[in-house]
């Protein structure tokens, strides 16, 4: 497993790698504790179960918990057996305990219960036991909730915090979540107007983020933009002229808030200024190279999502390199090898090899 860095939060990725190590039972050892994954709200603390599955395979069944939705009757049942006159438990079919596979368990929003759900909920992280039932060895069980300062209702106990790991998540900075937007269908559009709004991930836990309009903040109401708001964004965004351009932004408003939705729009209507990609690889040395450091930003994504060749990736570096400043040259590099697709490309081309050992500092 590669080494974990973090400081004061750990990323999702990192988050993923470090659960199973914590939580995961073995045989004749006791020594498993339940992290807790705390971030403020839309950050991708619901997607961990996801990334757990691309991770460990079909060795698990994945099940999730949307803890405060769910009655004493979704988890276990205590019902009269007339044979033996005792009472018996039934355990609730959403943790399919039947078929003997390990589970990886994810328990959403479980500082939100209420007490009596919070009994049983606590010994399924404690203990490994859903009512009277143990879960198989090697399975896995995490939660997550919201930080106490968010405002949003979590409730934990001293002697619950004592008993469990509290994993302070971060938000993705924005190379973070373009690599995850490119992967997940997420316009060129999108994706450059993130980069070059990197504050819209900032957290209103970092400091100076009293005047940032765009995210959320406690001590504000309304609508915010998120990691998980700003992918909300896409169908809107790749659809804006069947929609039209005014509802579009009522319907940005409506997922970002007003501030970041009116960003958005302007970021967009200058799409219609770009010079195509194709043209580009045409004649690199020879288009005019626009002025607007938003409008060469967007081009790159647009490339990163375009360019199919090594010829073609090569005649594009000639016009990044007619660019006057490295810094924004490394945006396209950083795209380039946050592409599954494009870092196969990258990684053997001669052009972009030169490139990073002239300007490995900028990366």
């Amino acid at each position: 497993m590669a080494k974990i860095n973090f400081a004061d939060a750990v990323s999702i990725e990192q988050a993923a790698s470090i659960i199973p190590v914590l939580s995961a039972t073995h045989e004749g050892e006791d020594g498993h504790i339940t992290p807790i994954l705390l971030s403020e709200p839309g950050v991708g603390k619901t997607s961990t179960l996801k990334l757990m599955k691309q991770r460990l395979g079909d060795e698990y069944d994945y099940i999730y918990v949307d803890c405060p939705s769910k009655d004493y009757m979704d988890i276990a049942a205590t019902i009269p057996n007339h044979e033996t006159k005792a009472l018996e438990q039934y355990i609730g079919s959403l943790f399919n305990l039947d078929n003997g596979r390990k589970k990886c368990i994810m328990l959403d929003e479980v500082f939100k219960v209420p007490k009596l759900m919070g009994v049983l909920f606590t010994r399924l992280m404690l203990e490994r036991m859903v009512g009277d039932r143990e879960l198989p060895i090697g399975s896995i069980v995490y939660g997550t909730s919201n930080n106490g300062s968010d405002g949003v209702g979590d409730n934990m106990q001293a002697h619950q915090s004592d008993r469990v790991c509290l994993l302070p998540m971060s938000k993705p900075d924005w190379r973070q979540w373009c690599k995850w937007a490119a992967e997940n269908g997420v316009s060129a559009t999108l994706r450059a107007f993130v980069a070059m709004n990197p504050r819209i991930l900032a957290s209103y836990r970092d400091g100076g983020q009293d005047n940032n309009e765009f995210i959320f903040n406690p001590s504000r109401s309304g609508k915010f933009a998120s990691p998980r708001t700003l992918f909300k964004c896409n169908r809107t965004v790749m659809n804006r002229d069947t929609i039209g351009s005014g509802a579009a932004e009522v319907i940005l408003a409506g997922i970002i808030g007003l501030p970041a939705a009116k960003a958005l729009s302007v970021f967009i209507d200058m799409e219609k200024q770009l010079i195509p990609v194709k043209d580009i690889i045409a004649n690199p040395e020879g288009v005019t190279m626009p002025e607007d450091v938003a409008a060469l930003c967007m081009i790159m994504f647009n490339a990163t999502d375009d360019i199919q060749t090594q010829d073609e990736l090569s005649s594009f570096m000639k016009f990044v390199k007619r660019m006057n400043q490295s810094e924004l040259q490394s945006i396209f590099f950083t795209m380039l090898m946050g592409n599954k697709r494009t870092v196969k490309l990258a990684s053997s081309n001669d052009d972009i090899k030169a490139w990073t050992k002239d300007n490995y500092k900028y990366l």
